[in-house]
C-alpha cells in the first residue's frame, strides 16, 4: 500500500510548486483525503485550541458521556452496535452568522480562540478550494462561486472527542459515511489515533501528525467536479486508551446553491445525453443526508435526480 498522501504547502512557494500540485491533484483523485503540514496556521493557536478543548471536554462534556453511557446501556454492550457513535460532540457555526457567542459553557478565551482558528481556516478552505480550480483548469474562484449561493458558503465545526472505549470491537467512535458537504478540514490528536478511510477494499490509517490539518473532499466536490474527485467512506475506530479530540471544520455550499458538474469538466457525450451526477438545491440534498448518513452516497445522488425537474438552474453568483 503506497503512503498516505502528506502536503508541504511551503512547497508551493518555490521550485517544487510542480511536484505539489500533482501530489494535490493525485490525493483528490485516489484517495479524497490528505494531510497538510506547513499551512499558515500557527503552531500556537494550534496547541491552545486543542488544549482549551480538551479542558472543556474535562469540566463540561465528560459526566454527561458518562451519563449517557449508563442510560443507553453502553457501558455493557454484549453484541454489536450498529445505530449509536462512542462520541461526545458539540457543533459551532461560524457562516453566514456565528453561534460561538451563544454556545453555552464556553469560557470567553476558548470562544476568541475558535473565532480565531475558524477565520484562518475559512480562508485556508477558499485557499485549498483555488489550487482546485487550478488543478481541475477551472477559472479561479469558480468552486468558491458554485458554493456562494445568494449569501455565501456556510462554514461550521463539529467538536468531537472519542473517549476511552471498554468494548471498542462493538461500538465505532464515528460509524462509516462520507462527508455531505464541500471541503472538510480536520484538527486531529496526534497521540491518540482512530481515523480511518476505505481506499478500495481496505481501511487505512489517517496518520496523526502534530500541527497537521487532515483534508477530505465531500460530496458537493465530488458533484461539481464530475466524478474526478471522489467523496470516500470513512470511520472512527473507538480504542481502550486514550481520548482523541477531533475538530472538523465544514466548508460548504450556501443553503440555496444550486450544485451540478462544471460544464468544462463534462465530456461531449455527457453534454448531449444524460449527466452521470444530479443537479440540486444543497438544502435538499442535505435534508435527504440526515437520513441517510450511514449509506453509500450513489443512492442519494439517485434520489437527487429525481428532484431535478424542479430545479431551475440559474448563473453562478459572482461574490
Amino acid at each position: 500500500m503506497e503512503a498516505f498522501p502528506v502536503i508541504d504547502m511551503e512547497k508551493l512557494n518555490g521550485e517544487e510548486r510542480g511536484a505539489t500540485m500533482e501530489m494535490i491533484k493525485d490525493a483528490c483523485e485516489n484517495w479524497g483525503f490528505f494531510e497538510l503540514m506547513n499551512h499558515g496556521i500557527s503552531e500556537e493557536l494550534m496547541d491552545s485550541v486543542e488544549r482549551l478543548t480538551k479542558d472543556h471536554y474535562k469540566k463540561c462534556m465528560e459526566e454527561r458521556f458518562k451519563e449517557m453511557v449508563v442510560s443507553k446501556g453502553l457501558d455493557d454492550v454484549q453484541s454489536q452496535v450498529d445505530d449509536l457513535d462512542w462520541e461526545s460532540t458539540f457543533f459551532l457555526r461560524h457562516l453566514p452568522l456565528s453561534n460561538i457567542s451563544q454556545v453555552p459553557d464556553l469560557q470567553d478565551q476558548y470562544r476568541k480562540a475558535m473565532k480565531e482558528f475558524a477565520g484562518k481556516l475559512e480562508k485556508l478552505a477558499e485557499q485549498l478550494l483555488d489550487l482546485l480550480c487550478e488543478n481541475l483548469g477551472l477559472e479561479k474562484g469558480y468552486l468558491k462561486k458554485a458554493f456562494y449561493g445568494s449569501k455565501g458558503p456556510t462554514f461550521g465545526t463539529k467538536v468531537s472527542n472519542y473517549p476511552p472505549c471498554p468494548q471498542p470491537e462493538l461500538i465505532k467512535g464515528l460509524r462509516a459515511h462520507t462527508d455531505a458537504g464541500g471541503l472538510i478540514l480536520l484538527f486531529q490528536d496526534d497521540k491518540v489515533s482512530g481515523l480511518q478511510l476505505l481506499k478500495g477494499d481496505q481501511w487505512v490509517d489517517v496518520p496523526p501528525l502534530k500541527h497537521s490539518l487532515v483534508i477530505n473532499i465531500g460530496d458537493q466536490l465530488e458533484v461539481i467536479t464530475n466524478g474526478k474527485y471522489k467523496s470516500v467512506m470513512h470511520r472512527v475506530l473507538a480504542q481502550p486508551d486514550g481520548n482523541r479530540m477531533s475538530i472538523a471544520s465544514f466548508y460548504n455550499p450556501g443553503s440555496d446553491a444550486i450544485i451540478y458538474p462544471a460544464p468544462a469538466l463534462l465530456g461531449r457525450e455527457e453534454e448531449k445525453e444524460k449527466l452521470v451526477y444530479p443537479k440540486f438545491v444543497f438544502e435538499d440534498y442535505m435534508k435527504l443526508y440526515a437520513g441517510l448518513k450511514f449509506q453509500a452516497k450513489e443512492p442519494r445522488f439517485e434520489a437527487m435526480k429525481t428532484m431535478e425537474s424542479a430545479v431551475i438552474l440559474g448563473p453562478i453568483a459572482t461574490v
